[in-house]
């Protein structure tokens, strides 16, 4: 079973940059399939990003599509989200998740991240 912890998180000023990692322990993480989702306060999960087991295939949400990155080293065992020109609108908590499939439904990922927060000021 793999287990995930995200770091990165914090405050930046809109326009900045922040580059979120998602370290994975467990032998299975090159098996898994790979998303982030974000929550806002008072909203639900959303998906942002998610990338396939060899990191051939990502596919992102309309929001963050042109600004966001995601990106895997399965010898490092980790997978990140490189986010650019941020907006007030991305502050959340974002989560790294796995899956076995590709797709951008919370509820088929079935391993998650405590979550960190990004903070995007105005």
């Amino acid at each position: 079973q793999v287990q995930l912890v995200e770091s990165g998180g914090g405050l930046v000023q809109a326009g900045g940059s922040l580059r979120l990692f998602c370290a994975a322990s467990g032998r299975t993480f090159s098996n898994a399939v790979m998303g982030w989702f974000r929550q806002a306060p008072g909203k639900e999960r959303e998906f942002v990003a998610v990338i396939s087991r060899g990191g051939g295939s990502t596919y992102y949400a309309d929001s963050v599509k042109g600004r966001f990155t995601i990106s895997r080293d399965n010898a490092k065992n980790t997978v990140y989200l490189q986010m650019n020109s941020l907006k007030p609108e991305d502050t959340a908590v974002y989560f790294c998740a796995a899956s076995g499939g590709v797709y951008s439904d919370p509820k088929r990922f079935t391993v998650w991240g405590q979550g960190t927060l990004v903070t995007v000021s105005s």
